[in-house]
């Protein structure tokens, strides 16, 4: 190489950002201690931003486009370097490009739990998770508060600053929405677009950061609180439990016939077959009879692999405690009860598993 073409060498004429990555967020020009040419050309491709430093200060700004660096386009490094009157030679500084594309891809999700109130189940503990996109809408402010001397800034490197925002906004989102569980599936987008304005908000005075796009993809409750609701909608479609309870009578009549000893489900016939006969033929009985039926025993319900399983008498709950069916934890319910409750505290059932009944309070 000739003396000449190290002084060529040494002299930029040639200011751009080829980007080849999709997350970086800034990427500073490799100058080194190479001075940029009077004159030299600076090609801003569109999604970009360049910033000159000079000497740790951030100077001119340039868009999208061709420039020519001359002292008419950088009036502020002009002033900083001293160049008031113009300049013909080479000069110094730091030319960082900004990425304004949109970053795509990026995924959140709650660590913890957060916790909410439901109008029916009480308190509860959520865990969500979803997508959201970055770009950058100040490159002095970005400049500034996050990269400062990097060569490079991707980013993955405020990834989880901003998953932080996210789950303390969505927890700020979720206490104030006073929807219940099974709602909120419902309001997605609502929901998404009240924590994508909260996350906007903190991020954007601060570091120049803006939230274009954030989506709710899932919330989920606990197993614990699945299998309860499941139930209850198992309970919801049996609807008239009397009138569930009068078929399954006629349909295990056949049944019953053919085989009178058939162990639970037998048993549990049995019982129904003697209520329906005595119903039927019980003096006075019929459709003009006066007096009333006697009221039927009471039809026990249990969750038993996250279904609702019935309806059992009493009879029947202890051949299952027997058979190690029913356990003293399992969820039960028969009418009159508010809500599902474990056998053990449920006075009626309490003997069944060797123990008194727990005393009144």
């Amino acid at each position: 190489m000739g003396i000449m073409d190290k002084l060529r060498a040494e002299l930029v004429d040639v200011i751009e950002w080829i980007d080849d990555g999709r997350r970086t967020l800034v990427w500073r020009f490799p100058r080194y201690h190479n001075q940029i040419k009077h004159g030299a050309q600076l090609i801003v491709r569109p999604g970009q931003m360049a910033v000159f430093v000079h000497q740790g200060r951030i100077a001119d700004v340039f868009g999208p486009g061709q420039h020519r660096l001359e002292t008419r386009n950088l009036p502020v490094l002009s002033t900083l370097g001293g160049w008031m009157y113009g300049f013909d030679s080479p000069f110094k500084a730091e030319v960082y490009f900004v990425s304004t594309r949109q970053v795509t891809d990026l995924r959140w999700g709650t660590p913890n739990p957060v916790p909410m109130r439901d109008r029916e189940l009480g308190p509860v503990r959520v865990r969500a998770f979803g997508t959201y996109t970055l770009r950058a809408i100040d490159p002095k402010r970005l400049l500034t508060e996050l990269v400062g001397t990097s060569g490079e800034y991707a980013a993955d490197e405020i990834h989880e600053l901003v998953r932080s925002i996210i789950n303390q906004s969505l927890a700020d989102v979720v206490a104030k929405a006073e929807l219940g569980v099974l709602e909120l599936a419902a309001h997605y987008p609502a929901l998404s677009e009240q924590v994508r304005l909260l996350v906007h908000e903190r991020i954007d005075d601060e570091y120049g950061l803006e939230i274009p796009q954030l989506v709710i993809v899932n919330i989920s409750v606990p197993a614990e609180v699945e299998q309860a609701l499941d139930a209850r909608a198992s309970m919801g479609v049996l609807g008239d439990l009397a009138a569930y309870q009068h078929y399954q009578v006629a349909a295990a009549t056949p049944v019953a016939a053919a085989n009178p000893a058939g162990g639970l489900a037998g048993a549990g016939v049995g019982v129904g077959m003697g209520l329906a006969i005595s119903g039927r033929f019980a003096p006075g009985a019929g459709p003009s009879g006066a007096a009333p039926p006697p009221p039927p025993p009471a039809a026990w319900h249990i969750v038993e692999n996250g279904q609702a399983v019935g309806p059992w008498s009493v009879e029947q709950l202890s051949q299952g405690v027997a058979a190690g069916r029913v356990g003293p934890d399992t969820l039960v319910w028969c009418a009159g009860m508010p809500s599902w409750a474990v056998a053990r505290s449920v006075p009626a059932l309490a003997p069944l598993f060797g123990g008194p009944p727990p005393l009144p309070r």
